[in-house]
C-alpha cells in the first residue's frame, strides 16, 4: 500500500495541472471571441464574392482570365492550414489524416503541398512529401497581408501553368465543440451549372471584361485564403477551449479519487495501529 506522502504528492501535482488547464481554457475563450468577430466579420463578403463570381464564370468565356481557364487533374497544389501549437483535441490529426487522404487518392507525385502552421509542417516533412511552401507562426499576429501574400503565390503557380488545380483544406468553424474539415477548390474559380430556364448570356461589363477581371479575380482569391486562416484560427481556440475544458474536469475526477483513496488508506493505517494497541494492552504480563 503506498505512503500517504506520495498519494498527497501526487494530488498536489494534479491541482497543478488542473490550474494550468483552467488558465489555458480561460486564454482561449478570450482568444476565441477575438477570432469569432473577425470570422463573422469576413464571412457574408466571402461567401458573396464567392457567389457572384462562380456565376460570372458560368456566363463568362474561359480564356477571359488565366485564373478561369478549366486544365486537367493531372498537378494539384494542397494548402493545408493547421495549428502552429497542440493541446487542441484532434484538431490537427484529423486535417492531417484529410490532407493525407487527398495526396494518396491523387497520387504523391501530382500533389505538392503548400503548408500553414508548424503541426502540418512537421507531419510532412516527417513523410517526404514534395513542399513547395511552408509558413509557421502566422496566428500569432494574423494578418491580411500574411493571406494576401500566399494568394499572390498560388495564383503565380497557377498563371505560370506550374499547378493545373488548387485546393484549401482547413477546418471551418461551427461551434465551440464542433469543427467541419473543407476542402474546397480555390482555383480554377468554379463555374456554376445553369439552369435550363436560366439564360447562358453573358453580362454587360463597364470598364472592360479584362480590367474587370484582372482586379477582381485576385482579389476573391485573397479573400477566399483570408476567411480560410480566420475560420482555422476561431476552430483552433473552440476545439482547445473543449479540449482544455474536459482536460479540468478530468483532473477534477482524479483528485476526488485520489483524495477518497488518501482516506481509506489513512482509515487502514489508523485502524492498524489501534489494533496493535488493544493487541498490546490485552496480552499477559
Amino acid at each position: 500500500m503506498p505512503a500517504l506522502i506520495d498519494i498527497r504528492r501526487r494530488i498536489r501535482s494534479v491541482k497543478s495541472t488542473q490550474q494550468i488547464t483552467k488558465a489555458m481554457k480561460m486564454v482561449s475563450a478570450a482568444k476565441l471571441r477575438r477570432a469569432q468577430e473577425a470570422m463573422f466579420a469576413a464571412r457574408p463578403y466571402a461567401r458573396k464574392m464567392l457567389e457572384v463570381l462562380n456565376s460570372v464564370a458560368a456566363r463568362a468565356n474561359p480564356e477571359a482570365h488565366p485564373l478561369l481557364e478549366q486544365r486537367g487533374h493531372d498537378r494539384a497544389l494542397l494548402v493545408v492550414v493547421t495549428a502552429d501549437k497542440g493541446l487542441c483535441g484532434a484538431f490537427n490529426a484529423n486535417i492531417i489524416r484529410t490532407a493525407a487522404r487527398f495526396v494518396a487518392e491523387r497520387g504523391e507525385r501530382g500533389v505538392e503541398l503548400s503548408l500553414v502552421g508548424r503541426k502540418g509542417r512537421d507531419a510532412f516533412k516527417r513523410r517526404g512529401l514534395k513542399l513547395r511552401s511552408e509558413r509557421v507562426g502566422v496566428f500569432q499576429a494574423l494578418r491580411y497581408a500574411t493571406a494576401r501574400e500566399l494568394a499572390q503565390e498560388l495564383t503565380s503557380a497557377f498563371v505560370a501553368r506550374e499547378v493545373d488545380e488548387v485546393y484549401l483544406a482547413y477546418n471551418e468553424f461551427k461551434s465551440v465543440i464542433q469543427q467541419r474539415i473543407v476542402v474546397d477548390r480555390l482555383l480554377p474559380i468554379e463555374r456554376h451549372v445553369l439552369r435550363p430556364e436560366q439564360a447562358p448570356s453573358d453580362y454587360l461589363y463597364e470598364p472592360d471584361p479584362a480590367a474587370i477581371f484582372d482586379s477582381l479575380l485576385p482579389r476573391h482569391v485573397e479573400v477566399q485564403v483570408w476567411r480560410a486562416l480566420l475560420e482555422s484560427q476561431a476552430a483552433e481556440q473552440g476545439a482547445r477551449m473543449t479540449s482544455m475544458d474536459a482536460a479540468t474536469n478530468n483532473a477534477s475526477e482524479m483528485i476526488d479519487r485520489l483524495t477518497l483513496y488518501m482516506n481509506k488508506v489513512r482509515q487502514a493505517a489508523i485502524t492498524k495501529e489501534i489494533i496493535e494497541v488493544v493487541s498490546g494492552a490485552g496480552a499477559p504480563s
